[in-house]
């Protein structure tokens, strides 16, 4: 391991004026008349500024004008029996936890775009588990495409810590309302970024925009008033979603992360296929 220590070297600034500056300015506008100086009285002159400096509001900064680095080289140190011995029973408890195994998964789900299995999973747990856990069916749901961050889970038996791989945020999923005008603004806007996961609705891509939007088997309706299930940080206008900034929100504290457990573990068995809920326009 080499640490490096830093040396700097530079001087003290006013960060309004220069301190004799200010002084000599605050003084032109009085009657005083200054005697000819002399190397002592300019001495006291120069040490009373620094004073009155430092006793009203110059905030006098130190502004580096060199930087020099030096390295010391610091051997492997032994691992402390006894910080291990406490950790154990925590790393124990922990690993406990994570190799719990919660479903079995028949397919591989992997992440792409416009669609993906991956996706489609993880946007039909937020559909689902929104309506369990607010006790309102919403009209679709969405999964932040950035927010997957595994490109592929194998097929066989999937743990809480395969989840918290996953997506290891902790984000919470909200209800959002909104009117069809400004959801249509969002497709648009996930349609630009290449599609993202949807649940309950299915749409087409054409230069870059959402076309032949259908939600709940139905065109949308830009008069229409909808409710969406979405993660916090989307809601919030993270992604550049700043249409959904500001949206009358439904949040229980209810966890995105907690929802894919809860989904996997209701589901037992999963297997996810493509069903072309977003596509590319011919």
């Amino acid at each position: 391991m080499l640490i490096r220590k830093a040396n700097f070297t530079g001087a003290l600034y006013n960060n309004k004026k220069n301190i004799s500056n200010s002084f000599f300015c605050e003084m032109k506008n009085t009657n005083f008349q200054f005697p000819q100086p002399t190397m002592p009285k300019v001495r006291f002159i120069l040490s009373l500024c620094a004073a009155v400096c430092l006793l009203t509001n110059c905030n006098p900064v130190y502004q580096a004008s060199t930087v020099t680095y030096k390295g010391y080289r610091v051997m492997n140190m032994r691992t402390d029996s006894s910080v291990s011995n406490f950790l154990n029973p925590y790393r124990e408890s922990m690993n406990s936890s994570m190799n719990v195994v919660i479903a079995t998964l028949e397919n591989d789900l992997d992440k792409k775009q416009p669609e993906c299995t991956l996706g489609n999973f993880m946007a039909d747990a937020m559909y689902v588990m929104a309506e369990k856990k607010y006790g309102i069916k919403p009209d679709a749901a969405f999964m932040n495409f950035g927010g997957i961050r595994l490109p592929l889970v194998k097929a066989g038996q999937i743990t809480r810590g395969k989840i918290y791989e996953l997506f290891p945020f902790d984000n919470i999923l909200l209800l959002v309302t909104l009117k069809g005008t400004v959801l249509q603004q969002f497709l648009d806007h996930i349609s630009g970024r290449g599609g993202w996961p949807v649940a309950g609705m299915t749409m087409h891509i054409k230069d870059m925009k959402a076309v032949n939007v259908m939600i709940g088997g139905q065109s949308i309706d830009l008069n229409k008033e909808y409710i969406i299930a979405i993660g916090d940080y989307t809601a919030n206008g993270g992604d550049d979603a700043f249409m959904l900034k500001g949206l009358p929100q439904t949040n229980n504290g209810y966890l995105m992360r907690d929802a894919l457990i809860d989904y996997a573990s209701m589901l037992k068995n999963i297997k996810v296929q493509l069903e072309n809920r977003v596509s590319n326009a011919e």
